[in-house]
């Protein structure tokens, strides 16, 4: 689900629950509203608000710490790019048409990742992309060195070319969701159960059924956030494509 469906269902869930609680309030005898009934609700719920704190606290942690990897990923990338051609450069003339083809593959990774039509990206593992990343490589490690220079040269660029193609396979996971499944369904579940108890015990007027919204609507921002996090390169919040951009412009000069 994208990250609007899942704020949807929230918001769904944690006012609806909060309607429900106001109307159990109204055909539940007055028995189970006493002052020790409402004890140990409020002592159940304290527990449930405690658990889903934490278990909010973990879902930021884990889609901020994505991420972060992401962008640092793409950061590092896009240097590596620009070493890889001055490294070239020095090799001499005969390295023009590598450069030429690294230009091409960063071209190729800009344009299934940030599409140009605005659709959606698809990732660093697109068998274009490998082709192309391989035939660099291969070309790479064809060149016949003549001079001691050269031949640092050459074992630089390919030490380059491998740590290039080791963060691009890390970075070809990003769209896996960090965030379990499993933990989204139980905190959905904890906050309905949440927000069916401030209804239980609170008065069905106006001001309360408004705070009750803005409480839903909070929730839900924030677990849409989250989401947003987990996937950076969809949505609203996403990795900038301008390091690369950079890179693609420093290449070949």
């Amino acid at each position: 689900m994208d990250s609007w469906t899942i704020a949807g269902t929230v918001f769904a869930c944690t006012f609806g629950g909060a309607l429900f609680g106001i109307f159990l309030r109204r055909i539940l005898p007055d028995s189970h509203l006493s002052s020790e009934s409402k004890d140990v609700v409020k002592m159940g719920t304290g527990l449930l608000a405690t658990l889903a704190a934490l278990v909010l606290g973990l879902l930021i942690a884990s889609a901020k710490s994505s991420f972060d990897a992401q962008r640092t990923g793409f950061q590092q990338l896009s240097a590596n790019l620009i070493l890889l051609d001055r490294s070239l450069k020095f090799y001499g003339p005969e390295t023009k048409e590598i450069r030429d083809q690294l230009r091409r593959t960063v071209a190729l990774v800009l344009d299934h990742r940030w599409p140009a039509t605005g659709s959606r990206g698809t990732g660093l593992d697109a068998p274009d992309i490998s082709e192309s990343a391989a035939a660099l490589y291969a070309a790479v490690r064809d060149l016949a060195p003549k001079t001691d220079a050269q031949k640092a040269v050459q074992a630089q660029a390919l030490q380059v070319s491998s740590d290039l193609g080791r963060t691009r396979w890390q970075l070809s996971q990003g769209d896996e969701s960090s965030i379990p499944t499993p933990f989204l369904v139980v905190l959905i579940f904890w906050l309905t159960v949440l927000f069916i108890t401030f209804g239980l015990f609170s008065p069905g007027n106006a001001t309360v059924i408004s705070v009750l919204l803005i409480c839903a609507v909070s929730v839900s921002g924030a677990l849409f956030l989250i989401v947003e996090l987990d996937r950076p390169f969809n949505g609203l919040i996403q990795i900038s494509s301008k390091p690369l951009r950079d890179a693609l412009g420093q290449l070949g000069q």
